[in-house]
């Protein structure tokens, strides 16, 4: 049964998406977050406030990381 009125094709393609952004591993989040608020010209001041604070709210098991931990997960 078809709930959305969406083609099952692009139905396919949201369902596949959001298994995607919520699959991604804590080290992936914060990588591809840093990048879309940096692209967005925050500075990283900012950034990692924001990260540890969205972290807290992921699906994904994350311990509490340190802003020194977030930024050797993106500068290694």
């Amino acid at each position: 049964m078809l709930t959305t009125g969406l083609p099952p094709a692009v139905a396919a393609r949201v369902v596949a998406d959001v298994v995607a952004y919520y699959g991604e591993t804590v080290e992936e989040f914060v990588r591809r977050r840093h990048g879309e608020l940096r692209g967005r010209q925050h500075r990283n001041a900012e950034i990692w406030g924001v990260i540890a604070d969205e972290l807290a709210a992921r699906p994904f098991a994350a311990e509490a990381l340190s802003e020194r931990q977030l930024r050797r997960i993106v500068y290694g």
